[in-house]
């Protein structure tokens, strides 16, 4: 069996850092291991739309902001498909038929979907496509014969569901569809990194995040401002790691070449973790050198987006050559789930010369 990746961002905003080291990073490494036969990278802006369908304009302008960062932290276009979701049409296919396989409390006890609808307050004024995400989820991964979907943490229950419609699907039609395997970073502090806040979401409303097209200064003054220990108050005062968001992004982003680079009296995060814990280590000083690794990850990818800037022609051209590869074959995908549904009449020459024969009689 082919070795296949899917995954994805909604495009309601700039990417993160938290994007970054959640899941873009990792797909840059598996993009160059040589591992996988196919990669498609979807950009979801139909997804999106399902919270977002008064505001489509926020939506488009923002397709081009995560291509540029797709393209910025070295997703190769030669190696890996980028993707618009809504102009693949038979996704919406797919996810019609998948929608017959799924009851509303399946669907109301994704702890997912509880957790979005509670933060977006939609109580009982839930728009039917977001309540219905999940299987349009199920339906992107299948429709690519994805067997390795790399995602956030909090993905672990939408990738379930998509394991449960296609098990459902195979028993009743006969086995069409594959089911895929998640991919966690596997660094504990990347799976879910929290705002400069201390917040445990990063979000664009709330202001806590550092974007990869920020500037060198914009990262410089919100690495200055974040969260750490509030009663390490004194450069004296014994410090706690726990809750404190710079050893956090260090736990993510540290590199023991950095310590020798930038702060060479260390030999390690876990000398510069034993200084602050007894005491004698002052904020200021950590995070200057977590803005120093910052700046050391980010500025290659400054650099490659500033390239890109330069022909947005060529970067829509991209998504168009992508999406095309992927029509082509969730195409195929869907072909194969009409005739396993028996739903494939024009082409069914059996079907019709049986009912030719049977009302010639």
């Amino acid at each position: 069996m082919s070795k296949i990746i899917l995954t994805g961002d909604r495009p309601t905003g700039r990417l993160h850092v938290g994007h970054y080291v959640g899941s873009l990073r990792r797909r840059v490494e598996l993009q160059n291991s040589g591992e996988f036969d196919k990669i498609f990278i979807m950009i979801a802006d139909a997804q999106a739309l399902t919270d977002n369908a008064d505001n489509p304009e926020k939506i488009r302008q923002n397709v081009i902001e995560v291509a540029l960062d797709y393209l910025s932290v070295g997703l190769d276009p030669a190696k890996s498909n980028l993707f618009i979701q809504s102009q693949i049409s038979e996704l919406t296919e797919l996810t019609f038929f998948y929608m017959n396989l799924v009851t509303v409390s399946r669907l109301q006890r994704n702890p997912t979907v509880k957790a979005e609808i509670q933060m977006r307050n939609f109580e009982a004024s839930i728009p039917v496509g977001f309540f219905t995400y999940p299987i349009s989820q199920a339906s992107d991964i299948t429709a690519f014969k994805a067997t390795t979907v790399p995602v956030g943490e909090d993905q672990l229950p939408m990738l379930e569901q998509t394991k449960e419609i296609v098990r459902k699907f195979n028993s009743v039609y006969g086995e069409t569809l594959v089911e895929p395997e998640i991919l966690l970073p596997e660094n504990e502090a990347c799976l879910r990194l929290p705002g400069t806040d201390g917040k445990a979401k990063m979000s664009k409303s709330l202001g806590n995040c550092i974007y990869l097209s920020d500037t060198e200064e914009d990262v410089r003054a919100k690495v200055m401002s974040m969260y750490t220990d509030p009663e390490h108050i004194k450069i004296t005062d014994p410090g706690k790691l726990e809750g404190n968001t710079v050893f956090t992004y260090l736990d993510a982003f540290s590199k023991p070449e950095h310590f020798a680079e930038f702060l060479p009296e260390y030999n390690n995060l876990d000398e510069l973790k034993e200084h602050y814990q007894r005491g004698g280590l002052g904020d200021v000083k950590v995070k200057k050198f977590l803005n120093n690794v910052l700046q050391d990850e980010l500025a290659p990818i400054r650099a490659r987006r500033a390239e890109f800037e330069k022909d947005i022609p060529e970067v829509y051209n991209i998504l168009k050559r992508g999406s095309d590869v992927a029509r082509e074959a969730a195409a195929e995908t869907l072909a194969e789930v009409k005739r396993a549904m028996k739903i494939n009449y024009f082409e069914d020459s059996a079907l019709i010369e049986e009912q030719s024969k049977k009302y010639s009689r």
